[in-house]
């Protein structure tokens, strides 16, 4: 017979068990907190040397990595950005294979900060083509760069102008202009921050990558400080990696303590995989990033 005494005993370990047990099951049915997305770049190396194309980099995400959404860069699609029967194509392609299209970026259309009115309007006319696209696929934005000449607060005032009228253009289509530190100015987290909140459009963003902070020969700004500024305004992470040690970890990028950085933003987007590194091969740089990054999903 049980005394009295261990019956209080016992009724209080289940009655604390059964308090933790809703607690625990909410933690583990939890979603994570961002999801992985592969960047086209990483195959940067493949897609030149015309190993790989636009239409099987999708397939080869989910079959050779399980990573089921993709950003795709403009340089790869050939000049087929305005070919429907192309994007077509690309869009049966991914939704057979389940695959979200996520976002293109955009490289090589203009100077969106130019301070002759004429080349920026060009500029912005040139990024037209990719946010319609960008559409057409089921893409949530495009990725820009900051880019002109002039001193900073010149280029700042240009790149501005031309943001605005990009991201007005895109903002009825459901499509998010987003600017990554990409070199220049664009890399000093302040100065990108500031043109971002002066733009003032809900689908004008950033998209912050861990390792460009290359301001000029000679000149680096701080990337976790960087990476924090540019987070308040985030719509897309890009985690880039370099190279790994014998236990996974980057060895040019302090990850934990950048993640620390993104998790505290109150991120819960796509945080991509863009390998950028020679010691191994695109397919091993790409598996261990995506290891990397699963550790603190």
């Amino acid at each position: 017979m049980i005394n009295r005494r261990k019956f209080i005993k016992q009724t209080a370990y289940s009655s604390a068990a059964l308090a933790v047990a809703p607690t625990l099951l909410n933690y583990c049915t939890q979603k994570p907190w961002f999801q992985i997305s592969l960047a086209e770049w990483s195959f940067h190396r493949a897609l030149q040397g015309e190993q790989l194309d636009n239409f099987e980099f999708p397939v080869k995400a989910k079959r050779d990595f399980g990573i089921t959404a993709v950003e795709y860069v403009s340089t790869f699609f050939d000049q087929n950005e305005v070919n429907p029967r192309y994007l077509d194509e690309l869009k049966r392609i991914t939704d057979y294979h389940g695959v979200k299209n996520v976002l293109i970026m955009v490289d090589g259309e203009g100077d969106l900060g130019s301070p002759d009115e004429q080349k920026r309007g060009d500029a912005i006319e040139n990024h037209r083509k990719w946010v319609d696209a960008a559409r057409h696929l089921g893409c949530f934005a495009i990725r820009v760069n900051a880019s002109g000449p002039g001193s900073a607060d010149e280029l700042g005032q240009n790149v501005v102008k031309g943001l605005y009228q990009l991201a007005a253009y895109a903002q009825p289509k459901g499509i998010s202009v987003i600017v990554e530190n990409h070199g220049g100015f664009s890399s000093d987290g302040q100065w990108l921050s500031k043109v971002i909140k002066s733009v003032n459009l809900p689908n004008c963003g950033t998209l912050p990558d861990f390792g460009n902070f290359n301001i000029r020969k000679g000149v680096t700004y701080d990337r976790y400080r960087g990476v924090k500024e540019l987070m308040p305004y985030a719509k897309d992470v890009s985690a880039k990696t370099y190279d790994f040690d014998e236990s996974g970890n980057e060895t040019t990028i302090d990850y934990d303590r950048m993640m620390r950085i993104v998790k505290r933003s109150g991120y819960r987007g796509y945080i991509g995989i863009e390998y950028e590194g020679d010691h191994y091969t695109e397919e091993e740089g790409i598996m261990l990033t995506k290891k990397l990054l699963e550790r603190y999903l």
